[in-house]
């Protein structure tokens, strides 16, 4: 019997009771969906996937699309390892983010399967942009709702996270830089629920305004959105499997195991333009 268990107050519940090699029917597919949209973020543990298999779930959650700046795997171009090697000191992706928001269309979810882990450390923190949003005074309410905000693939902070990967399969059509216009606050297209839609990553100012200008009320947000109160932290083992939904959830993965290894296969699936 499937069971969806929450596993923090603010986001995240742990799916058991199913395995994803079969060939789940309707109503589990739509149960899976729907604990999605409920809690953000769901896990599953010991899911011995082959590659093959892991797409044929991804693809009955959504569309798999390949990522814009590294190379997937050889017969399997939408999932792509994400690696850190025993001498490297720099995590894939390793900042408060939120997946692709430089896109004109940012995935609607991502999903992260455990292949190689640390013997601790490499947790992955989550935090839900709902609370975060609804929390503010009306006042913030009102003035971020009217406003949009430039994401950018280029910001320095995140651009070093991804450069070990770019060196060893890094695509040779991706674009120096990737820019798009987002609303700060967004509405969930499934729940009708807002959120907010900035991050530490790819924000670079809002539109008809300087970097400095945004700088202060940026710098603001995103610590408020990323409190202790709107998180979950997900620790890994071998056939973990998270799967979180884009549109109203960050996600930052902790680099705390310097000198270990650690590899996982990364799916994003097809999402529409931020409304």
């Amino acid at each position: 019997m499937m069971q969806v268990k929450q596993v923090a107050g603010a986001l995240g519940a742990l799916i058991s009771g199913v395995d994803l090699r079969d060939d789940l029917g309707a109503e589990h597919v739509a149960r899976i969906r729907r604990a999605l949209l409920d809690h953000q973020v769901i896990f599953f543990r010991d899911q011995t996937l082959s590659a093959a298999q892991y797409l044929r779930f991804a693809r009955l959650m959504g569309e798999p699309v390949e990522y814009p700046f590294v190379k997937g795997l050889p017969d399997f171009p939408e999932i792509i390892q994400v690696t850190k090697l025993e001498h490297e000191r720099t995590n894939f992706g390793g900042i408060w983010h939120s997946d692709t928001a430089y896109l004109d269309h940012p995935p609607m979810g991502s999903m992260l399967l455990a292949r190689e882990v640390p013997p601790f450390g490499g947790d992955t923190l989550f935090a839900n942009q709902v609370l975060a949003f609804e929390s503010l005074s009306p006042g913030m309410q009102r003035l971020l709702d009217g406003l949009v905000a430039i994401n950018s693939s280029s910001k320095a902070d995140v651009s070093k996270t991804r450069e070990d990967r770019i060196g060893e399969a890094g695509r040779e059509d991706a674009r120096k830089e990737y820019v798009a216009e987002h609303p700060v606050v967004r509405t969930h297209p499934e729940t009708g629920r807002k959120s907010l839609y900035v991050n530490v990553a790819h924000t670079l100012r809002f539109a008809d305004m300087t970097e400095a200008e945004s700088a202060p009320l940026l710098q603001y947000l995103h610590q408020h959105q990323v409190r202790p109160e709107f998180t979950c932290r997900f620790s890994w083992a071998v056939g973990s499997m998270a799967f979180w939904d884009n549109r109203c959830a960050l996600h930052n993965p902790v680099n705390d195991y310097h000198g270990y290894r650690r590899v996982m296969h990364r799916i994003t699936l097809a999402g529409t333009r931020p409304v």
